[in-house]
């Protein structure tokens, strides 16, 4: 750990801190349909949408219709996503001939990208042709962010409206979420990363020649000798930029954000992790904005910085240490690490970036990843899983994080309740048992999918155990992290679990499914339920949500919810191997 790391570090949360109250104004001046500066050009093309596809942007809906044309607008475009993975061979802008995408593989993608998660079972560059990246892919970035920042408006009007039974217009708030807020901002980052050298064109993939012949030992033992070397390339900026933004995560090139035509220069590693916190950080304080409340939306930022940074903490320390396997070579051995665990790092970020980097990503639903989770210390490794774990809520995915928070904000609110004995309030509504049974629906249908699959893989030697790169608790780590990083909606992996199975593409698809849609519809009832209540006044009883004490009761909820249901699963896997590290045993 150096003065020069933090440094980054704190330069890096100050940015989001300043960036998040101008972007969380403008969100709420879009949503709350108030004159921007991109009216002029955005709002004649958004009424000719309107006229063109017959909706009628005044009608509101019921958190039911909300919800269903939701879950219909999903439906289709990953339909669109799987047809065009399945016949990509006949169609344009594929210039290396790539095959149609078997199916199986196809629907998980389809799924992985609806989902906003962007899981890939894959090697991007040599499965998935131009125009799938672009039509099949980028533009799902577009549209699962904008799904979910539109749910998240939706949740933050049920509790700002008083005795209304509607949430808005589902398709205004998608409409204005990509016209207005991803589609700008991403077309300035994407020349902004062309500018660090990120790629952008539509070349076929280049073949050199190396300067020196190597001799490569395949899987099946023969040994071949290798002179030429493929160059992958294509459209990589303007997917690059509403990947990060839009939290997604799915990389152009298998090695994703460590990949140098993705991710070249410190300068573009800075930009990438400031978009994956833009939106989540500015929806805290749209939220404050909307309710009428500024501080309530800065002390639910308050609790994420809080949880961000114990993360980050813990990651850097870990990773910043060496393995104690390798500390006692001497100290002109190739194995020795004295300056931390480079495992699995480019040397470019160093381990300050790669810890940030990863704590980053997986705060948010975003798969994005600049070094390999599987490489870092059983520690660091935990950190990136239990970030996960605790429901992405820590900044969260673009509108996913809020109204996740949003959930545990009604648990604790009715837990202060109980501790005081009086009827909770939550700004000025009564939370009632319906809100309090939604909400536990929505927490326990969370661990149920990650520890169901993650249990019943284990029990399948043929089927679950027979991809693991490592065995023992590390192996179990990688089973974990993969359902967990799928429920998650987040995308990223340990990287050691080869899951372009069968058994894998169909259980990861079915947990990204579930984790996605089957989690919305309780949290919108709770959104219905909130509208539709009448305000109360404060009095000398109701707990405020705008102090430190909140901050903390709201954090300390989040842990404990999250320890009390993964503890038992995470010792299993990163706390066993780190004590098996200790005592001098690798996996």
């Amino acid at each position: 750990m150096t003065l020069n790391g933090w440094l980054q570090i704190g330069l890096f949360i100050a940015a989001v801190l300043l960036l998040a109250k101008p972007m969380g104004s403008y969100m709420t001046a879009v949503f709350e349909r108030r004159k921007t500066f991109l009216d002029p050009v955005l709002g004649p093309c958004e009424r000719a949408l309107y006229r063109g596809t017959g909706v009628h942007p005044e009608e509101e809906m019921r958190w039911t219709h909300y919800t269903v044309a939701m879950l219909t607008f999903s439906a289709a475009t990953m339909l669109l996503t799987y047809i065009v993975e399945r016949v990509q061979l006949w169609l344009p802008l594929n210039p290396q001939h790539l095959a149609n995408v078997e199916p199986a593989l196809a629907l998980n993608t389809a799924i992985s990208f609806t989902t906003n998660t962007n899981w890939q079972s894959y090697t991007p560059e040599s499965t998935m042709s131009y125009l799938t990246q672009m039509l099949g892919l980028a533009t799902h970035n577009f549209w699962s962010a904008a799904v979910g920042l539109a749910l998240a408006i939706a949740f933050v009007r049920g509790i700002a409206r008083r005795e209304m039974k509607t949430l808005g217009n589902f398709w205004v708030d998608l409409t204005r979420g990509i016209l207005w807020i991803l589609l700008p901002i991403s077309i300035v980052f994407a020349f902004a990363l062309v500018s660090q050298g990120v790629v952008q064109n539509m070349k076929p993939y280049d073949t050199v020649k190396l300067l020196e012949s190597q001799k490569v030992t395949g899987a099946d033992g023969k040994t071949t000798t290798v002179s030429t070397q493929t160059i992958a390339q294509g459209p990589v900026a303007s997917q690059e930029a509403i990947k990060m933004l839009g939290t997604n995560g799915g990389g152009f090139f298998n090695a994703n954000s460590s990949h140098p035509f993705e991710n070249p220069t410190p300068l573009s590693n800075f930009l990438q992790m400031l978009s994956i916190f833009l939106i989540p950080a500015g929806l805290c304080i749209t939220l404050g904005q909307m309710v009428r409340s500024p501080k309530h939306g800065w002390a639910v930022l308050a609790a994420m910085v809080v949880l961000w940074f114990a993360g980050t903490l813990t990651s850097y320390w870990a990773e910043a240490h060496a393995n104690p396997a390798l500390r006692g070579v001497d100290s002109h051995s190739s194995l020795a690490q004295s300056g931390g665990n480079m495992e699995g790092k480019e040397v470019r970020f160093g381990i300050a970036n790669s810890a940030l980097f990863a704590t980053v990503t997986t705060d948010a639903s975003c798969g994005a990843v600049n070094s390999m989770h599987d490489s870092f210390t059983p520690l660091g490794g935990m950190v990136p899983m239990v970030n996960i774990l605790l429901g992405e809520v820590v900044f969260g995915g673009v509108g996913a994080g809020l109204y996740g928070m949003l959930v545990f904000v009604v648990m604790s609110v009715f837990i202060a309740g109980l501790m005081v004995g009086r009827t909770p309030e939550y700004l000025g509504k009564k939370i009632e048992s319906f809100d309090v049974q939604m909400a536990m629906l929505y927490l326990l249908i969370f661990p149920l999918l990650i520890l169901g699959f993650s249990a019943v893989t284990v029990l399948m030697p043929n089927l679950g155990l027979s991809s693991l790169a490592n065995h023992g608790p590390h192996g179990f780590s990688e089973i974990l992290y993969a359902y967990t990083s799928a429920t998650g909606n987040n995308g990223s992996a340990f990287a050691g679990l080869n899951a372009n199975t069968h058994w894998y593409n169909y259980s990861l698809a079915t947990a990204m499914f579930f984790g996605r849609f089957m989690m919305i519809i309780p949290m919108m009832a709770i959104a219905g339920s909130l509208a539709a209540k009448k305000s109360v006044p404060a009095t000398s009883g109701t707990f405020p949500v705008t102090t430190p004490l909140f901050t903390v009761l709201l954090t300390g909820v989040i842990l404990i919810v999250g320890a009390l249901t993964f503890f038992p699963a995470v010792t299993l896997g990163p706390v066993l191997e780190h004590l098996l590290m200790r005592a001098g045993q690798s996996f």
